[in-house]
């Protein structure tokens, strides 16, 4: 975590504006088409999976949120998470959906906000440490239920 980095006022604010942006995004309703499932159970089991994102989803905009971590380290895991098909154009959120956009929006908010706290977080652990990715993993075993652990930082 370089804390040495100094944010601007009008910083503090974007990242507080892109913060704000997932957070009304993943707030949607999914939608789904009842006909794409064709039986409740399935139907069912896909809204409890898109359910599951929206948690996951806060947990870690909380995360980012309560972090030092500077806008560009956030602006940053835009272009490199989930394809890019999220991102941030400095004023709205734009997302370019890839199969069906309700079960894959918030694992794309999930997905940017993991990479902005893996680049972040793992800043502290020197690159040419050995296993370095379980030393950053560790991080977040100890950060994040193991859901979350398991699933946006493995």
């Amino acid at each position: 975590m370089n804390t040495t980095t100094t944010e601007t006022a009008s910083d503090k604010v974007e990242k507080g504006m892109i913060l704000a942006s997932l957070a009304y995004f993943i707030s949607k309703r999914p939608r789904l088409e009842f006909g794409n499932y064709g039986d409740r159970f399935f139907y069912n089991q896909e809204l409890r999976s898109i359910r599951k994102d929206l948690k996951h989803a806060r947990v870690l905009i909380e995360k980012v949120s309560n972090s030092s971590m500077p806008v560009d380290v956030l602006k940053e895991a835009f272009r490199s998470a989930y394809a890019g098909r999220l991102s941030w154009d400095g004023f709205e959120l734009d997302y370019t959906t890839g199969q069906y956009w309700p079960t894959e929006y918030r694992k794309a908010v999930c997905a940017v906000c993991a990479q902005a706290l893996w680049n972040w977080y793992g800043s502290d652990v020197p690159y040419d440490t050995e296993n370095r990715g379980d030393k950053v993993r560790a991080i977040f075993q100890r950060m994040f239920p193991r859901q979350i652990a398991s699933k946006w930082f493995n």
